[in-house]
């Protein structure tokens, strides 16, 4: 993956914002121009996902009108072609990958909608936690910059899981009642797919949370070495190098159960 200087730089800062986020909604918020800046784009939205109202709210928005925001929500999202089945492939896709740019060009949605805020190329990510979206970043250039590459989505892809853990972190904190349930089911589900410990699963569970390793040991009732010594045998059981690919590596288990371990 190549990045120019602009793009490592605000990589970085996206990074540092996903590790000293108090709040999920101003995190989401914040990652806007950083992740214009990454993505070489010019429109950023991020909702969350409401399971009960079937409906994404709590909209933060970059170069977006709030009437425009306002009209997908009262209409354009019963006629959107793209958002929920990029919602369905749980990674970083492309627009294009839903549908050619042709065949959206003669959309209501693309005239009426995307045309307005001169959104032409787009890449979405959306990331859960136990099953449940958590929220979503939405990216879009004008027509001129052309689409996304190979480089972007990399850059994208290596975002989301430090993104995802971010906000399973502020859902676990704002539910501390449902915490030990789900992180136990966690745990298992690794345990079951892969060739962890029961211990060494807990850890990448709670790594996947978001939690770094004074948290971890917290709630291990462990100390810090032990904690860096089951990490460190997670790392080398799923041929990892670091937190986030560990992160990553813990998602794919627990999305797929026909992911592969080794």
């Amino acid at each position: 993956m190549y990045l120019a200087t602009a793009q490592t730089r605000a990589l970085g800062d996206v990074m540092r914002l996903l590790a000293e986020a108090t709040d999920p909604d101003a995190l989401r918020g914040d990652l806007a121009l950083p992740m214009l800046d990454l993505l070489r784009a010019d429109t950023y939205v991020s909702m969350t996902w409401d399971k009960a109202a079937r409906r994404f709210d709590r909209a933060k928005a970059l170069n977006m009108s709030l009437e425009n925001l306002r009209s997908w929500d009262e209409y354009y999202r019963f006629v959107d072609p793209l958002t929920f089945p990029m919602m369905e492939r749980r990674h970083p896709t492309l627009a294009t990958q839903i549908l050619c740019q042709s065949d959206l060009a003669r959309t209501e949605f693309f005239n009426d909608f995307l045309a307005r805020d001169h959104m032409h190329w787009g890449v979405n990510v959306y990331v859960f936690a136990h099953g449940e979206c958590t929220g979503d970043m939405r990216i879009w250039r004008r027509r001129e910059r052309g689409n996304f590459d190979n480089n972007e989505i990399e850059a994208l892809r290596l975002v989301e899981p430090a993104f995802a853990a971010a906000l399973a972190r502020f859902q676990w904190e704002a539910d501390p009642l449902l915490s030990p349930q789900a992180r136990e089911s966690v745990t298992e589900l690794l345990q079951r797919r892969s060739a962890l410990s029961q211990r060494e699963a807990e850890a990448a569970a709670l790594v996947l949370s978001g939690c770094p390793d004074k948290l971890i040991a917290k709630r291990m009732a462990v100390g810090l070495p032990t904690v860096r010594f089951h990490l460190a045998n997670a790392f080398r059981k799923l041929r990892v190098e670091n937190r986030t690919q560990l992160a990553a590596r813990a998602q794919a288990l627990v999305n797929d159960p026909f992911v592969a371990s080794n």
